[in-house]
């Protein structure tokens, strides 16, 4: 029989996507400001953090917010999609925070801009309003400068410094294990989570609560679970307490210490004259 060639069969092409809490060592890893030292961008991730956090000026505060999405984007590679998705967590802790210190209530009208309802009065004062865009920008800028630090650096690097400038062995191997175990919770939760939308799990609304429930109370034990075969693979590879990496040796250049000096520079001739 003659092969009917007028169709054609297409590929299929399937995006590799990322969940923003799965994402964070990937885009480490994929960082072109990963071959400079890590010390070098941690000092200066952190020494930016206190400057924004010390001068408490709203100039500091979106310069820093500016310049370390353009090195995160621009010197890092990260596209400035993912950046702000990755942002949309402490964006949104920020301005409900920040919500509740600018606005007030009380029994009776008052303030500059108030709405009030029969027991109560809801108010915003200039004040109150200034007072909490400085501290959405001043936490903003923190959270900027940690996620120059995590979207460049990949987390063993992180715990190799730490090692070094002697922060004791068990915080610094809680902080990983911790930060490991979010990982295995979150995977866990995407995994089950996918075999209930397999299963018609969210067809309607009262299936929908039926299976938030059931994953919900399944959660914990089979994370549990997992973290057990975490340990015992550590144990098979002669875990004895101490958590050691590999890791390459990456010195600082000179244009790379003069530009994180300049930088810093920078944050603080806005501090001073801004």
């Amino acid at each position: 029989m003659p092969v009917n060639r007028s169709r054609e069969v297409k590929p299929i092409h399937r995006g590799h996507k990322h969940d923003a809490a799965h994402s964070i060592d990937f885009y480490a890893c994929e960082s072109r400001l990963r071959s400079w030292n890590a010390g070098l961008k941690m000092a200066v991730g952190m020494a930016a953090l206190c400057l924004c956090i010390a001068a408490d000026k709203l100039s500091v505060s979106v310069f820093v917010i500016f310049t370390m999405a353009c090195i995160t984007v621009m010197a890092g590679g990260l596209s400035p999609a993912r950046y702000l998705k990755l942002l949309t967590i402490p964006l949104a802790f920020l301005f409900m925070g920040t919500v509740a210190i600018a606005i007030g209530i009380s029994r009776k009208p008052c303030g500059d801009w108030y709405i009030s309802v029969p027991w109560f009065s809801l108010y915003v004062t200039k004040a109150g309003l200034l007072q909490a865009v400085l501290l959405f920008a001043r936490a903003l800028g923190a959270v900027s400068a940690m996620y120059m630090m995590t979207l460049a650096t990949p987390a063993s690097e992180m715990i190799g410094v730490l090692k070094r400038i002697h922060v004791p062995k068990m915080i610094v191997e809680l902080m990983y294990l911790i930060y490991r175990f979010i990982f295995v919770l979150s995977d866990t939760h995407s995994q089950m989570k996918q075999a209930a939308v397999s299963r018609l799990g969210t067809c309607d609304f009262r299936t929908s609560c039926r299976t938030f429930g059931s994953t919900a109370g399944n959660l914990l034990v089979a994370s549990l679970k997992r973290a057990d075969t975490y340990y015992d693979s550590l144990l098979s590879r002669c875990y004895d307490g101490d958590l050691c990496f590999l890791e390459e040796e990456k010195r600082i250049r000179g244009s790379q210490a003069a530009a994180a000096a300049g930088y810093l520079l920078l944050i603080a001739a806005v501090w001073i004259f801004l």
